[in-house]
Protein backbone atom coordinates (compact mmCIF):
# COMPACT_ATOMS: atom_id res chain seq x y z
CA UNK A 1 0.00 0.00 0.00
CA UNK A 2 1.20 3.65 -0.89
CA UNK A 3 0.49 6.55 2.22
CA UNK A 4 0.52 10.05 1.46
CA UNK A 5 2.53 12.09 3.82
CA UNK A 6 1.30 15.91 3.84
CA UNK A 7 2.85 18.50 6.43
CA UNK A 8 -0.07 21.52 6.43
CA UNK A 9 1.22 24.56 6.70
CA UNK A 10 -0.37 28.17 6.17
CA UNK A 11 1.34 28.67 2.80
CA UNK A 12 1.83 25.84 1.73
CA UNK A 13 1.37 21.92 1.98
CA UNK A 14 4.40 19.27 1.67
CA UNK A 15 3.90 16.21 0.03
CA UNK A 16 5.73 13.03 0.33
CA UNK A 17 4.70 9.60 -0.87
CA UNK A 18 5.54 6.12 0.89
CA UNK A 19 6.84 2.99 -1.56
CA UNK A 20 4.39 0.18 -2.01
CA UNK A 21 6.19 -1.97 0.71
CA UNK A 22 5.53 0.94 2.68
CA UNK A 23 9.61 1.12 3.88
CA UNK A 24 10.80 3.97 2.48
CA UNK A 25 9.39 7.95 2.05
CA UNK A 26 10.38 10.13 -0.30
CA UNK A 27 9.43 13.80 -1.36
CA UNK A 28 7.01 14.65 -4.04
CA UNK A 29 5.94 18.26 -4.41
CA UNK A 30 4.74 21.41 -2.65
CA UNK A 31 1.46 22.62 -2.71
CA UNK A 32 1.21 26.76 -2.76
CA UNK A 33 -1.91 26.98 -0.55
CA UNK A 34 -4.33 29.17 -2.26
CA UNK A 35 -7.07 31.48 -0.74
CA UNK A 36 -9.65 28.45 -1.29
CA UNK A 37 -9.22 25.47 0.82
CA UNK A 38 -11.62 23.34 -1.07
CA UNK A 39 -9.28 23.95 -4.47
CA UNK A 40 -6.23 22.90 -1.98
CA UNK A 41 -8.10 19.78 -1.45
CA UNK A 42 -8.51 19.48 -4.84
CA UNK A 43 -4.83 19.22 -5.49
CA UNK A 44 -4.12 16.82 -2.83
CA UNK A 45 -6.79 14.45 -4.22
CA UNK A 46 -4.71 15.09 -7.43
CA UNK A 47 -1.40 13.85 -6.07
CA UNK A 48 -2.51 10.93 -3.84
CA UNK A 49 -4.86 9.70 -7.36
CA UNK A 50 -1.42 9.90 -9.56
CA UNK A 51 0.57 8.57 -6.57
CA UNK A 52 -2.31 5.80 -5.95
CA UNK A 53 -1.91 6.88 -2.29
CA UNK A 54 -4.61 4.47 -0.29
CA UNK A 55 -4.06 6.08 3.24
CA UNK A 56 -2.67 10.32 4.37
CA UNK A 57 -0.92 10.61 6.60
CA UNK A 58 -1.19 14.13 8.39
CA UNK A 59 1.49 15.57 10.80
CA UNK A 60 0.00 17.05 13.83
CA UNK A 61 1.72 20.11 15.15
CA UNK A 62 1.74 19.40 19.20
CA UNK A 63 3.45 21.89 21.19
CA UNK A 64 6.94 20.92 22.41
CA UNK A 65 5.04 19.49 25.54
CA UNK A 66 3.21 16.94 23.31
CA UNK A 67 -0.10 19.27 23.89
CA UNK A 68 -2.78 19.97 21.20
CA UNK A 69 -2.49 23.68 21.14
CA UNK A 70 -4.43 26.08 18.04
CA UNK A 71 -2.21 24.91 15.40
CA UNK A 72 -2.87 21.44 16.04
CA UNK A 73 -6.81 21.72 16.22
CA UNK A 74 -6.25 23.45 13.12
CA UNK A 75 -4.96 20.33 11.36
CA UNK A 76 -7.23 18.43 12.84
CA UNK A 77 -10.13 20.16 11.92
CA UNK A 78 -8.77 20.26 8.06
CA UNK A 79 -7.86 16.37 8.45
CA UNK A 80 -11.45 16.31 7.91
CA UNK A 81 -11.99 17.96 4.83
CA UNK A 82 -9.10 16.06 3.52
CA UNK A 83 -10.63 13.08 4.14
CA UNK A 84 -13.74 14.27 2.61
CA UNK A 85 -12.11 15.76 -0.46
CA UNK A 86 -9.80 12.76 -1.28
CA UNK A 87 -12.10 9.96 -0.09
CA UNK A 88 -9.28 8.35 1.99
CA UNK A 89 -8.90 7.32 5.27
CA UNK A 90 -6.24 10.08 7.11
CA UNK A 91 -4.16 9.11 10.12
CA UNK A 92 -3.07 12.35 12.29
CA UNK A 93 1.02 12.02 13.25
CA UNK A 94 3.26 13.77 15.96
CA UNK A 95 5.20 15.92 13.19
CA UNK A 96 7.18 17.89 16.17
CA UNK A 97 10.70 18.97 15.02
CA UNK A 98 10.16 17.35 11.19
CA UNK A 99 10.93 21.13 9.83
CA UNK A 100 13.69 21.62 11.86
CA UNK A 101 15.25 18.07 10.93
CA UNK A 102 14.81 19.07 7.05
CA UNK A 103 16.20 22.24 7.43
CA UNK A 104 18.73 21.01 9.10
CA UNK A 105 19.77 18.51 6.64
CA UNK A 106 19.14 20.82 3.26
CA UNK A 107 22.02 23.12 5.23
CA UNK A 108 24.12 20.34 5.56
CA UNK A 109 23.72 19.96 1.71
CA UNK A 110 24.86 23.40 1.41
CA UNK A 111 21.99 24.94 -0.40
CA UNK A 112 21.54 28.44 -0.18
CA UNK A 113 18.06 30.19 1.94
CA UNK A 114 15.97 30.22 -0.85
CA UNK A 115 16.28 27.01 -2.30
CA UNK A 116 15.53 25.09 1.39
CA UNK A 117 12.78 27.38 1.30
CA UNK A 118 11.32 25.73 -1.84
CA UNK A 119 12.69 22.02 -0.73
CA UNK A 120 11.78 22.07 3.08
CA UNK A 121 8.27 21.31 3.39
CA UNK A 122 7.97 18.19 1.32
CA UNK A 123 11.11 17.26 2.80
CA UNK A 124 9.50 17.62 6.08
CA UNK A 125 6.71 15.62 5.14
CA UNK A 126 9.55 12.83 4.12
CA UNK A 127 10.66 12.99 7.65
CA UNK A 128 7.57 12.68 9.26
CA UNK A 129 6.32 9.70 7.24
CA UNK A 130 9.58 8.05 7.61
CA UNK A 131 9.48 8.25 10.93
CA UNK A 132 5.68 7.11 10.75
CA UNK A 133 6.59 4.32 8.09
CA UNK A 134 9.12 3.40 11.08
CA UNK A 135 6.99 2.90 14.03
CA UNK A 136 4.36 1.02 12.30
CA UNK A 137 6.88 -1.61 10.73
CA UNK A 138 8.53 -1.79 14.94
CA UNK A 139 4.67 -2.71 16.07
CA UNK A 140 4.13 -5.56 13.87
Amino acid sequence: MRVLGLDLGSKRIGVAVSDSSETIASPVTVIQRSSRPALDHANIKRVADDEEAELIVIGLPLTMAGEIGPAARAVTEESHAIASATGRPIELFDERLTTVTADRALKEAHLSATARRRFVDKVAAAVMLQTWLDRRRSRE
